[in-house]
């Protein structure tokens, strides 16, 4: 009786944590709209060889950010998965803010990780981003 019990409720659990780890989604998109909704989501975008492109990082969270500052870290990766850092990107949030955006701009093409931070240095959410030329 007790081994009946105890799958549903270990299911039940992990599907709790699984969503609350998802809950913290960087989204990567063309635009966002005015409820902070991504506009053309997607993982891999275009830019031009001569001058690079732009894109959104769009963050939604489950709950209020609780800070006042952000921090993106950028990661290139190789061929062999492994990470070179790139650069730190900061942005300004309000504490009651549980979804704000970045403009990004990218110059190579390559695969990125990028890590989101919160100003006490927790991760908060983390994504792949892969960039190509026209």
């Amino acid at each position: 009786m007790l081994k009946k019990l105890f799958v549903p409720v270990f299911f039940m659990i992990l599907f709790f944590f699984a969503e609350a780890i998802s809950a913290q989604t960087i989204y990567f998109c063309e635009g966002v709209d005015d409820d902070g909704y991504p506009i053309t989501e997607s993982s891999t975008f275009y830019i031009n060889k001569s001058g690079g492109g732009y894109l959104y990082f769009l963050t939604r969270m489950p709950y209020d950010i609780g800070c006042y500052e952000i921090s993106y870290d950028i990661y290139k990766v190789d061929k062999y998965g492994k990470e070179t850092y790139s650069t730190t990107i900061y942005q300004d949030v309000e504490p009651s803010w549980d979804w704000f955006w970045k403009q990004v701009t990218f110059y190579e093409k390559g695969t990125y990780n990028i890590y989101l931070y919160d100003e006490d240095s927790y991760l908060l959410a983390s994504a792949t981003l892969y960039i190509k030329y026209n």
